[in-house]
């Protein structure tokens, strides 16, 4: 076949088709799947047609640079069982290459009319950097900030000139008063008034030609920086044209058939347009290519491949779910007209679970939460500790929950039955005076014992709710860590949050430059288990009322 269909190595006689492709946000990856990636990983650690440096040999030239890898497991038209292989962006400088599908669009043709409009663009970038480089330029602004600083030096000294000369002559007139007749004493004011004037027609003459040398020294400057700001405004028109343009090349099909443009697709997103490189991951790929030609897909499942990035939590050959930001209109509109298994994000995993009272008095109550159970109430209706709360005590008012835990974390939260107690304690909380602790258990054996981590937070809009770490952007983010035992090829132990950032410690734990070990479980930064091994064991408040220091601790039921 020359649709880049790849036959399976692996003997799959015994191996139960899925009737449900896997819904590509959030999965866990098919057996089918899992063969058809191996023998993709085993593809890369043995081929020879592309050198591409992926920072898994440290002896390898080039920058290092992780990639993600896609399969498609599809059925052809005469009922055969293969897969297609795809990765997110450029390989080795390229994005066409015979083991993978094709991009959406191939930029990267050197006669095409993208590579050629760009090169349009590059010319009017090296004349900017040519003219930004251009001493003369630089001349021009020092001698118009010289010239408006010496300006402004003598324009005070004048002024100063003025004022004290107007006290001066205001003392002359009180002496003279007594000491002149009336003619003589009105001849004098006439003469002040003469010299005041002519004093302030010399201040506005200096002035005057001060501004004249200013214009001068501006009109210099105009005229050098002129040619590059007309460049700029050419390099912003033609590059936005071709973005334009590159969009409309950018054309997906689904199931049913149906093609759409990927303006159209992001019309309603909350980023209005699409992002850099919308439709160059490989799940979008794999999708329109089995589609051109016929072959229907069954499972889909992508991988990391290569060294952990500085931002993103990304490990070598783990699975992940395609991302919402630049995937998540495309997909959502490539998957109709296939059988997709529904979105478990949203099924109400809290419905049978059963909210433990820790404490409780006419102030506050202390719960712990189960895990996989919303604090407060998302998008969807699905069950929340505030929904619980309000149906526990109906009589409290107020917010009742001052803090949040994750979803998937469970543990202590506090509750506040009336306005005065949740703001006594919120503000314990935003004074950091609350003390926390939280067990784990990682996924991984850490040789070190006590430490802090220091990691800044933001949220990857690209691939909400996830978080990334960013020392330019993000804010800071302080974990300190206490190991307490380890076997079976597993961590426990205890996290002391001094901040309390949206996933902090899970991203601390699984950051290549934090623990560089997820936490079991976790199914955004590692890998799904029966649940995530985070529980918040342990809290010291001061009572809203009592003003009596709290200690409360909740055993982990792992």
């Amino acid at each position: 076949m020359t649709s880049r269909f790849i036959p399976f190595k692996t003997d799959i006689s015994g191996y139960k088709i899925p009737t449900q492709l896997n819904y590509p946000f959030y999965y866990t990856p098919d057996p089918l799947s899992l063969i058809a990636a191996e023998e993709l990983q085993d593809y890369l650690l043995t081929q020879k047609e592309w050198n591409h440096n992926f920072g898994l040999d440290p002896d390898k030239g080039g920058m290092p640079i992780g990639k993600m890898f896609g399969v498609m497991v599809v059925k052809s038209t005469s009922g055969e069982l293969g897969y297609l292989a795809a990765f997110s962006g450029k390989l080795s400088e390229g994005n066409s290459w015979p083991h993978f599908v094709p991009s959406i669009y191939y930029m990267l043709d050197a006669e095409g009319i993208y590579k050629t409009r760009e090169e349009v663009i590059n010319v009017i970038n090296r004349r900017i950097a040519v003219l930004e480089n251009d001493p003369t330029i630089a001349i021009a602004k020092e001698q118009l900030s010289s010239t408006k600083a010496d300006a402004q030096e003598q324009l005070l000294y004048e002024r100063v000139k003025l004022k004290l000369n107007k006290k001066k002559r205001q003392e002359q007139r009180k002496s003279a008063h007594q000491k002149l007749d009336a003619q003589s004493y009105n001849q004098l004011l006439a003469d002040y008034k003469n010299e005041s004037l002519k004093q302030q027609w010399l201040y506005k003459y200096i002035k005057r030609r001060w501004q004249e040398r200013i214009t001068l020294a501006e009109a210099n400057v105009e005229a050098v920086v002129k040619e590059l700001e007309s460049l700029k405004i050419e390099r912003k028109q033609k590059s936005h044209k071709l973005q334009e343009w590159l969009f409309d090349q950018y054309q997906f099909l689904n199931a049913n058939g149906e093609i759409e443009a990927v303006k159209v697709l992001f019309k309603d997103h909350p980023l209005k347009r699409p992002p850099s490189g919308a439709g160059d991951c490989a799940a979008p790929k794999l999708f329109q290519h089995a589609y051109k030609h016929n072959l229907k897909p069954i499972a889909i499942a992508e991988f990391w491949w290569g060294a952990s990035p500085s931002s993103k939590i990304r490990k070598h050959k783990i699975f992940y779910p395609a991302c919402k930001g630049k995937c998540g209109p495309i997909l959502e509109h490539m998957l109709q007209g296939l059988n997709v298994e529904d979105n478990p994000l949203i099924s109400d995993k809290g419905t049978e679970k059963e909210i433990e009272i820790l404490y409780e008095d006419e102030e506050i109550a202390v719960i712990n939460k189960p895990h996989e159970f919303l604090s407060v109430p998302g998008k969807s209706d699905l069950e929340s500790v505030a929904g619980r709360m309000k149906k526990r005590f109906p009589t409290a008012s107020g917010p009742l929950v001052i803090h949040r835990l994750d979803m998937s974390t469970s543990g202590i939260m506090l509750i506040a039955k009336n306005p005065k107690a949740h703001g006594f304690i919120q503000k314990q909380f935003i004074n950091r005076t609350v003390k926390k602790r939280y067990c784990a258990v990682l996924d991984g054996q850490l040789d070190t014992g006590n430490g802090a981590i220091d990691l800044p937070l933001m949220l990857d809009f690209y691939d909400r709710p996830k978080q990334m770490v960013s020392y330019e952007e993000g804010k800071q983010a302080i974990t300190k860590y206490q190991i307490i035992d380890r076997k079976d090829h597993t961590t426990r132990i205890l996290f002391y949050p001094l901040t309390g950032r949206t996933h902090q410690l899970r991203v601390h734990a699984a950051h290549k430059d934090g623990l560089n070990m997820p936490i079991i479980g976790d199914d955004l930064y590692g890998t799904k288990a029966d649940r995530l091994h985070l529980h918040a064991e342990w809290i010291q408040f001061i009572h809203p009322s009592t003003r009596e220091q709290m200690e409360i601790l909740c055993e982990p039921p792992f």
